[in-house]
């Protein structure tokens, strides 16, 4: 028996063992189909002839929109994945202003072929390693399309705001928002220093009544509010003088909650008396400075005004606007030159601005109060947005922002124009270093109508028969998602996609780099003669970001919940 015992074989130790992958590939298969959902979702609303989407709150609130930015940002996701596509929409918003809903589009295809790379059998992490080397490939073939442009060549950033403007619900007013967009760029920008301009030196002020073509750029400022008349004040001032002021003009008040008990009538009439004496000390002060205009800020502690202080300023031919807002003052006075003024002890004429009119005009159902003619007037723009109806000015708003970004992304100082040529001989811009184009990235126009993304597709593919492996499979699968930009865009304008985006690639094949699709005539034509142009960061960015989301969609094995 012992020798029975001794005479069994050991067990090996080089036996297979199983691994169930199954949880993996359901937490992943889950993840994929909840982004490619809400990219579906949002998929009809790209291009010029993309549907729009009407968005109801809890509260009653009604939004009429196709920016795939405020579409997502307004939807209620649960699903991690899902909320990813939303970030990435948001991140695509604050690097380029534009492509919200073509970033989207894009990681929706992108993971719908990262799916059919799983289900064939290759690892996650390889089609994440190829997306990333596509990504970059990208961005080089993106940069041999792009066209340089100067800061004076005011066509071609008109052009490329009407591009961002024809896929929006106001796309029939392009025309006018467009020049009206780039000359409120043009008016706010540093000619010496054209990348440091800030969209918060152009106001855009919302008033209802009227249509959109009764928008207005406006060389001074506006305020949405009726000047202050209820004593008889003036309601318009010539060569004004204005003071921005940040204290009251009211009775002061304790520092602390009391109540004070006056039992006898003399003593009431002295409080009385003394309150007026207050109150007309501080009106001939700001009198004897010489200002007639009064912009008042609003306070949170007590009345900025009372009816008794407006009585004695309009006797003193001031006109007075009250209850601006704390978040406006930098842009006051940054726009009438002059300084804000928290103490009445310190109201010198020195720290006024001038103007040559300040007047109260009708606008719509209400009134605003419009200063022009500002003298030394600083680097700001204010645009007077009309509409028939709230949802119609609060979409110009949104578009007009969005025109404003490309813009902003678009512009070129002339003396980094000027150096171009010899910057690109000395770092070697041909070779593709990337010094040079991280330095003027921002500063170039490409064409749209879905030329720049065929153009990648058929480039990345020629690339990938070039590499081996598991590598050139998942590049040219990537590839083929490209081209779901031109695919959208026929569908959407109701042109058959199968022969269109097969005649684009055909006409790419053939050297034609610059053809896209012309959703008006419905063919495919040179886009650039047609002026569809936008700035090459949107491109670029929209790429880059969405390659980066699906791989780290792809990477997520697993989700942990904790408390």
């Amino acid at each position: 028996m012992a020798a029975a015992v001794a005479a069994a074989p050991a067990p090996s130790r080089k036996t297979e063992t199983y691994t169930d992958t199954k949880r993996r590939d359901d937490v992943r298969g889950a993840n994929i189909a909840a982004a490619r959902g809400v990219a579906d979702a949002v998929r009809t609303s790209l291009g010029p002839r993309g549907m729009d989407k009407m968005i109801s709150s809890g509260d009653q609130e009604v939004i009429i929109t196709n920016d795939g930015a405020t579409i997502l940002s307004r939807m209620a996701l649960i699903q991690p994945a899902a909320r990813m596509l939303a970030e990435l929409s948001r991140s695509q918003d604050a690097a380029a202003g534009d492509g919200t809903t073509t970033v989207v589009v894009l990681a929706g295809s992108l993971l719908r072929r990262a799916q059919s790379l799983l289900s064939a059998g290759a690892h996650p992490t390889a089609a994440a390693d190829a997306l990333h080397r596509l990504a970059t490939r990208a961005v080089e073939i993106l940069h041999g399309m792009a066209i340089p442009i100067e800061l004076s060549d005011r066509d071609s950033l008109v052009k490329s705001a009407s591009t961002a403007l024809n896929s929006k619900v106001v796309s029939q007013y392009s025309t006018l928002l467009s020049p009206l967009a780039v000359d409120a760029a043009l008016s706010v920008v540093d000619p010496a220093h054209p990348e440091l301009l800030d969209l918060r030196d152009i106001r855009i002020v919302k008033k209802l009544g009227g249509t959109v073509d009764d928008t207005e750029l406006v060389r001074g400022l506006i305020f949405d509010k009726k000047a202050s008349h209820a004593a008889g004040g003036p309601t318009r001032v010539e060569n004004a003088k204005i003071a921005v002021i940040q204290f009251q003009i009211s009775p002061p008040k304790t520092d602390i909650e009391q109540s004070v008990i006056v039992s006898d009538y003399a003593q009431m009439d002295r409080i009385l008396r003394e309150e007026r004496n207050y109150i007309l000390g501080m009106v001939k002060k700001i009198k004897a400075a010489g200002c007639n205009v009064l912009l008042i800020q609003k306070s949170i502690l007590r009345d900025a005004v009372t009816d008794l202080s407006l009585h004695y300023l309009a006797k003193a031919k001031i006109l007075v606007v009250k209850d601006v807002e704390r978040d406006e003052i930098e842009f006051i006075t940054k726009t009438l030159n002059c300084l804000p003024i928290a103490n009445i002890e310190h109201f010198r004429a020195d720290k006024l601005g001038y103007a040559d009119l300040v007047e109260e005009v009708s606008v719509g159902e209400g009134k605003v109060v419009k200063i022009t003619g500002i003298r030394d007037m600083g680097r700001t723009a204010t645009i007077l947005v009309r509409g028939s109806n709230q949802l119609v000015i609060d979409e110009a708003d949104r578009s007009l922002h969005d025109a404003l970004c490309v813009i902003s992304f678009g512009e070129l100082s002339l003396s980094v124009m000027h150096f171009i040529p010899q910057l690109a001989k000395a770092i070697g811009f041909y070779n593709k270093q990337k010094e040079l184009l991280c330095l003027v990235s921002k500063r170039f126009l490409i064409a749209g109508g879905g030329a720049p993304e065929i153009e990648m597709s058929m480039q990345l593919a020629a690339w990938a028969k070039e590499l081996q492996g598991m590598e050139s499979y998942c590049i040219k699968e990537f590839a083929e998602a490209l081209e779901v930009i031109p695919y959208t865009l026929a569908e959407n304008a109701g042109l058959n996609p199968i022969s269109i985006v097969t005649e684009l690639r055909n006409r790419h094949a053939r050297g034609e780099k610059n053809a896209g699709i012309n959703v008006r005539k419905g063919q495919i034509t040179n886009i650039l003669e047609e002026n569809v142009v936008q700035p090459l960061l949107v491109s670029t960015s929209a790429i880059t970001l969405a390659c980066e989301c699906v791989r780290m969609i792809l990477k997520i094995d697993d989700i942990v919940t904790v408390r």
